[in-house]
């Protein structure tokens, strides 16, 4: 090869790699410019909420997460953040829901919706409540959600079903320190049996646990031999459950427990009379001196 030839090819390798890089640039240009076209801001919402009333919500969060991106200051925007929210909560993305439900609160506090808001977040926490043989972090955190609620907005369109859900959840949390009362006092914990239903009958009263917690005091007085702590605990089962069941059993449990009381009053009695002290025995035994 000359060297004429060689200074051509050379040149031409050289343009070439300067030229190929600025069209590929400027087909990635075109090619962003064709991905990013703002549409109608009523147009991508009303397609989104066609998506959520089809159940596609998947689908639904990303196209009103665009009405977010590309209108952010509208109206519509606002209602887009509380629809996406819905949306990933009616996927059991509870996490997800609750944090953009958190953002929302904290953007719009003064929003017409955000009393929805708040209950929206409130039922996230409410639909992850376990059994009460698990762990209730969730049932706090529904209490203490539908709690703020209703302190809140008392007149909100959703107090009522707040309150309705909240006594649901106080039922629930009574019942788990019920179980755990009942465990303690099955391990001869008295105490710490009596600490679990006194916070049942002080926390969560107007629960359907209550006379029963009533009933597990006065027994647990009674093994501890507190028979008068636990005749006015069975005096205030009677007065405010006087048809229940749990009053007839601590009626039955105190007699049981005056009868065998008052049996070994007697056999004490019995073992303490003249006829059986050791002395006069030793006495009676002792040979007549004549």
């Amino acid at each position: 090869m000359s060297i004429l030839s060689y200074v051509r090819t050379t040149a031409t390798v050289t343009i070439l790699a300067i030229i190929i890089p600025f069209f590929i640039g400027c087909a990635s240009d075109k090619d962003s410019d064709i991905d990013y076209v703002e549409q109608p801001v009523e147009e991508l919402y009303n397609y989104g909420m066609d998506l959520m009333i089809d159940k596609e919500y998947t689908k639904a969060i990303k196209e009103l997460s665009t009405v977010e991106q590309q209108h952010p200051y509208s109206k519509w925007a606002v209602r887009s953040q509380l629809m996406v929210s819905y949306a990933y909560y009616e996927l059991n993305k509870f996490d997800d829901a609750i944090d953009s439900l958190n953002f929302f609160i904290q953007l719009h506090p003064g929003n017409k919706d955000v009393d929805y808001a708040y209950y929206l977040k409130a039922l996230c926490y409410y639909e992850q409540i376990p059994d009460v043989e698990r762990d209730q972090k969730s049932a706090e955190l529904a209490f203490k959600s539908l709690q703020e609620l209703i302190d809140r907005f008392p007149n909100s369109t959703y107090a009522r079903a707040a309150r309705l859900k909240l006594d649901l959840v106080k039922d629930h949390l009574a019942g788990k320190e019920m179980l755990i009362g009942r465990q303690y006092e099955s391990k001869k914990q008295y105490l710490a049996a009596i600490n679990r239903y006194s916070n049942v009958i002080n926390d969560f009263q107007n629960t359907n646990h209550v006379s029963e917690a009533l009933y597990r005091l006065i027994e647990c007085y009674e093994i501890l031999g507190l028979s008068d702590e636990a005749k006015k605990i069975a005096a205030i089962l009677g007065h405010n459950y006087p048809g229940d069941l749990w009053y007839s059993n601590s009626y039955k449990l105190i007699k049981a427990v005056e009868l065998e009381n008052d049996f070994k009053l007697n056999q004490k009695k019995k073992d303490d009379s003249w006829f059986n002290r050791p002395y006069l025995i030793d006495y009676a035994d002792r040979p007549i001196d004549p």
